[in-house]
C-alpha cells in the first residue's frame, strides 16, 4: 500500500464521520429552531471541506492532479466521481458565502439548499468512496 492510498483512506475516515454528523442534523427536518439550523450549516461547512479534500487525495492516488477546489470539482465530475458538477460548484459558492456573510437571507437559503440538494450530493460521493475504499 503506497502513501497516497493510505492518505485518502485516512481522510475518508474523517469524511465518513462528518457525513454521519451532517446526516444527523439533516434528519431533524426543516422546521427546527435557528440554533439547530446553525449547527447543520456548520456541519455542512466542514463536511464540504473534507469532501473536496478527500476527492483531491483520491484523485492523486489515481494519478490525477488538481489542487484548488474548483479544479478538483471539475476533475471529479470529468472522472465520474460526482454526478452533478453544477451542484458542487454551487456548494462551493454557498459555503464561501456563508463563511464570509452571515445574514438572515443567506442563512435561510443555505440551510434550505443543504437539506434539499447538497446533502444528497455529498451522500452520493460518500457512497461511491465507501465502495472504492473496500476495493482498494
Amino acid at each position: 500500500m503506497n502513501k497516497e492510498n493510505i492518505r485518502w483512506k485516512q481522510r475518508f475516515v474523517n469524511f465518513d464521520r462528518a457525513v454521519s454528523l451532517l446526516e444527523e442534523g439533516v434528519s431533524l427536518g426543516t422546521d427546527v429552531p435557528n440554533i439547530q439550523k446553525e449547527g447543520v450549516i456548520k456541519r455542512f461547512e466542514y463536511t464540504f471541506e473534507l469532501a473536496w479534500k478527500v476527492l483531491k487525495d483520491y484523485m492523486e492516488y489515481g494519478g490525477i492532479e488538481a489542487n484548488l477546489p474548483r479544479e478538483i470539482i471539475k476533475q471529479a465530475f470529468a472522472n465520474g466521481l460526482i454526478k452533478d458538477g453544477a451542484i458542487w460548484f454551487d456548494m462551493l459558492e454557498k459555503r464561501n458565502l456563508i463563511v464570509h456573510n452571515y445574514d438572515e437571507k443567506s442563512f435561510e437559503l443555505v440551510f434550505k439548499l443543504i437539506t434539499s440538494k447538497y446533502f444528497s450530493a455529498i451522500k452520493q460521493l460518500h457512497e461511491l468512496l465507501s465502495k472504492k475504499k473496500l476495493e482498494a
